[in-house]
């Protein structure tokens, strides 16, 4: 896989801007279209095989799958688990330094996971912060849809506190960043499968 870097380095500055002045920020052709067609199509070999699981709601003894409330299958990336992941997972770390030297936020760590929305499935509005777990700092969703319609659904719906609601069609290689804790939002269902990568940039745990 060619080397991102490059590319991607030109829209930190946007992205920032974004996220000071809204709390979000959303980029187009964030990804080439060569990472986000390999990596849809390991998303979609990975759920075709059952490796994507259920997601949960709820911490603790509370966790459970509700798909009333969340619809989605989930598969958590790690490193080196391919080229297109890899790939992906250096350039969200020049994003997190991006992060820490704009906004002196910590950032440590970044977790992430393929979802699959199948048709009909959706995701009610929520916050991705839990009250007993403050770590997770700036949310990222990217897509992985390659020509998708406006009228397909599926889109990100954000709930800014002082601010109307602004609906994100999921179009592939589309980037939206958000603050974890002040940004309410939910998955709008779709027509069809409905691909992405979320992921979260966590503080370092306190002493």
């Amino acid at each position: 896989m060619p080397n991102e870097l490059p590319a991607v380095s030109s829209l930190h500055q946007l992205t920032m801007n974004g996220l000071a002045l809204h709390g979000w920020s959303q980029q187009n052709l964030f990804l080439s279209d060569e990472l986000t067609l390999a990596l849809a199509v390991e998303c979609r070999d990975e759920a075709a095989t059952g490796a994507l699981a259920a997601a949960a709601v709820g911490r603790g003894a509370a966790r459970a799958v509700h798909s009333a409330i969340r619809g989605d299958r989930i598969l958590w990336l790690q490193a080196g688990r391919s080229e297109a992941c890899d790939s992906y997972l250096l350039i969200m770390e020049t994003v997190r330094v991006a992060l820490n030297r704009e906004f002196f936020l910590g950032l440590d760590s970044y977790e992430s996971h393929f979802a699959h929305y199948a048709p009909g499935a959706a995701y009610q509005v929520h916050l991705d912060r839990f009250r007993d777990d403050d770590l997770r700092t700036v949310s990222v969703v990217i897509y992985l849809n390659p020509d998708w319609p406006v009228e397909q659904g599926g889109a990100l719906r954000l709930h800014p506190l002082d601010a109307p609601a602004s609906d994100v069609s999921p179009l592939g290689g589309r980037l939206v960043v958000f603050l974890s804790a002040d940004m309410p939002h939910e998955v709008l269902p779709a027509t069809h499968d409905r691909l992405s990568l979320a992921g979260w940039f966590r503080r370092r745990p306190p002493n």
